[in-house]
């Protein structure tokens, strides 16, 4: 169903393809966009009891398609080093071994799809790291190392979740 919320996360796509176009500015307004759009689709889907399957699905979706664009642009462009967007998709990777998991110890029939304390997190700092980004304000590469550490934490914090589920 398309609600309003599940819009606002849609929105999310072509509001990705205009980072495209190289320019500073339109490409800050995109990023403040596509983090209130963030924002706002999740609260309006709690406040209203608007929440969806496909929601729940299309949120992280859009989040991880504008992330993925913005860093394909960046790299491209020489703005960003492999292995920096490498450790700003190490949530992602941490991901897909817990999807592993799942499907292998059967608990995926078990699991709801829902946002994850460290998930948004690590969405909320790829989205500072690539505004610094495109400002050009110089910050430590220890702030790439981050996201490993998130995406870790993510990991254990989906163990610990279908650990709940078994026990129950």
């Amino acid at each position: 169903m398309l609600n309003l919320p599940n819009s606002l996360s849609l929105l999310r796509a072509p509001l990705a393809l205009i980072f495209i176009i190289e320019n500073s500015t339109i490409r800050i307004i995109v990023i403040i966009l596509a983090m209130l759009t963030d924002c706002i689709d999740g609260y309006l889907a709690r406040r209203y009891r608007d929440m969806s399957r496909l929601g729940a699905i299309l949120d992280p979706l859009m989040d991880k398609f504008f992330v993925y664009v913005a860093l394909t642009v960046l790299l491209v462009e020489s703005q960003l080093a492999p292995w920096q967007a490498a450790a700003m998709l190490t949530r992602d990777f941490f991901l897909l071994l817990f999807m592993i998991y799942l499907g292998v110890s059967g608990v995926w029939r078990q699991m709801e799809v829902r946002a994850i304390r460290w998930g948004k997190v690590t969405t909320a700092s790829q989205f500072l790291i690539l505004s610094l980004l495109v400002l050009k304000i110089p910050f430590p590469s220890f702030f790439y190392y981050s996201f490993i550490l998130f995406g870790c934490l993510a990991f254990i914090e989906l163990i610990q979740i279908t650990k709940r589920l078994s026990s129950s």
